[in-house]
């Protein structure tokens, strides 16, 4: 059980680290995805490792997720390309310019 949560810390720390220190919204948006994965890699360790393995609840609540970080990736790129056209940038140093 430790290793995969280590494993897991450490791609939480290496997606929290891509999303804090990085300037290109696509790197950003990448490390959002990696701790989105070390949460669903937590939820099957402790589902796994845990009191009741044969309840299949967090299996479900791990795809369910999986779904939604997968439309978040869609829609947050889509949202890039949109913001690339207009201004010619993905630095989101530069995005200050945004005004409703």
């Amino acid at each position: 059980m430790l290793p995969y949560l280590l494993l897991s810390s450490l791609l939480f720390s290496a997606g929290l680290a891509a999303a804090l220190l990085r300037r290109n919204a696509i790197l950003v948006l990448v490390g959002i995805e990696l701790m989105l994965n070390a949460a669903n890699l937590n939820f099957i360790v402790f589902w796994k490792f845990g009191p009741h393995p044969e309840s299949m609840a967090p299996v479900l609540f791990v795809l369910f997720s999986i779904a939604i970080a997968a439309a978040e990736a869609g829609v947050g790129l889509a949202l890039i390309l949109l913001v690339y056209r207009h201004f010619k940038t993905t630095n989101v140093d530069e995005l200050n310019l945004l005004k409703g």
